[in-house]
């Protein structure tokens, strides 16, 4: 007898990496409690019910929404993808345009097919423009950060959604921390009318744990109606629990992002100093992401380094390494970042990739194309379809084409310069 993935997870704890991925817990017994399994209860007369709150579920919501300054919090134990659905469906509850950044998760497209809502697609430095080109959407969906630590300028975005009558909404899946870092960098400082907080991405949380944030009292009446759609009716009480205690930590340190920035501005110096470059533009200051292309060497390639080191990075492809450091990670993992960092072999620069091929038109609508009749074709042969799915090389974290796009030849040769053999097109 044999259970293989309690096995593979018993492994891989015993090669004792530092860890600097998600959960943000990091497995650190200063981040939980230690009981939280003993806890898993369900929906009993004491212990509340998630979207019917009026007891304990309802309390550590309101303790929530004080402390992001919300003027409402929703506890989710569904993951960010629970807060993104009912998101969508708050802002655009009876369907229409939505102005989307083309920096988009895929659990995002899912709940726009689901809601019969239309992407108005737009590359993230071009949504000032489109919005003002497009008066009648409905809202204006974009991912700060992205996966890479990237962050919007929001404030002006969040300034012209307000005069133009519709909410920002921000999938901020990695950036719940942000409230917490100095500045407060947290979409819903900067405007933002909901955001969703991925929060054991970043915070000591257990997996699935995340934040539904309303800035907008509009929104409020109609928020759990919304999470009750998408959301399963067995919610893990442990999961929730984790988020009441993580918010109860964050109040109690308030402070406790500072050392990580810290930290994580000396990792990057080191880089620096090595010739290893770093994303452009501002950056999650909690994040640490590594151009090794910039200095010969593939992400995937620096990652078996860094694990050889003792350390686990977050993601790694051909340009990147990604690392996510929280509270919870220790004076010694920093040490590992380190040494590893110092191991990197540093060269001529990789060849940059192609310039992103334009924007394919329109064919299908989003809904009839994710739930049409599909088939999967070799690549050399799709030039001309329809997708039926998103084909999202990384880097750039930008979809080339999204489900109901016709595939142009020019993004048959982007995709094929990244390995991409088939795609999936409708019948």
């Amino acid at each position: 007898m044999s259970a293989p993935l309690y096995e593979a997870l018993l492994r891989h704890r015993s090669l004792g990496r530092a860890p600097f991925h998600t959960p943000g817990h990091h497995g650190n017994p200063a981040a939980l409690p230690p009981d939280l399994l003993s806890l898993d209860y369900t929906e009993l007369p004491d212990t509340d019910s998630l979207y019917d709150a009026s007891g304990p579920i309802l309390a550590a919501e309101r303790l929530a929404a004080r402390l992001f300054g919300a003027a409402r919090t929703c506890l989710s134990a569904g993951g960010c993808t629970l807060c993104i659905q009912a998101m969508l469906r708050l802002a655009a509850p009876e369907g229409g345009e939505v102005l989307c950044s083309r920096v988009i998760h895929r659990s995002a497209v899912n709940a726009m097919a689901l809601l019969g809502l239309t992407p108005v697609w737009a590359m993230p430095g071009d949504l000032l423009s489109v919005l003002s080109a497009h008066p009648g959407v409905r809202a204006v969906y974009v991912t700060s950060p992205n996966y890479y630590g990237q962050l919007l300028d929001l404030a002006p975005l969040a300034a012209a959604c307000r005069a133009s009558g519709v909410p920002l909404l921000v999938d901020s899946a990695h950036g719940a921390h942000l409230m917490f870092t100095e500045p407060k960098l947290h979409p819903l400082a900067l405007g933002a009318a909901m955001t969703a907080d991925s929060a054991h991405k970043t915070l000591g949380v257990l997996t699935g744990g995340a934040w539904l944030n309303i800035g907008d009292a509009r929104y409020v009446p109609d928020a759990k109606r919304a999470m009750a759609l998408f959301g399963s009716t067995s919610p893990s009480y442990p999961v929730m629990a984790s988020l009441d205690c993580a918010r109860e930590w964050l109040e109690e340190h308030p402070h406790s992002f500072r050392p990580v920035q810290k930290r994580v501005a000396q990792l990057r110096a080191l880089a620096l100093s090595r010739g290893i470059g770093l994303p452009d533009g501002p950056c999650d200051p909690a994040r640490l992401t590594l151009n090794t292309a910039s200095a010969g060497l593939s992400g995937t390639r620096a990652a078996e380094i860094f694990r050889a080191a003792g350390v686990e990075p977050e993601y790694a492809d051909r340009d990147f390494l990604v690392l996510i450091a929280t509270p919870f990670n220790t004076e010694a993992d920093y040490r590992r970042a380190a040494a590893a960092i110092f191991r990197l072999p540093v060269g001529e620069a990789l060849p940059r990739h192609a310039a992103l091929p334009p924007l394919p038109p329109v064919a299908e609508n989003l809904r009839d194309a994710v739930f049409a009749a599909a088939e999967r074709v070799p690549l050399a042969r799709a030039a001309g379809r329809v997708a039926a799915e998103t084909a999202c090389p990384c880097p750039p974290g930008v979809p080339v084409v999204m489900p109901g796009e016709r595939i142009t030849k020019e993004a048959v040769e982007f995709l094929g310069g990244y390995g991409i053999l088939r795609l999936k097109v409708l019948k």
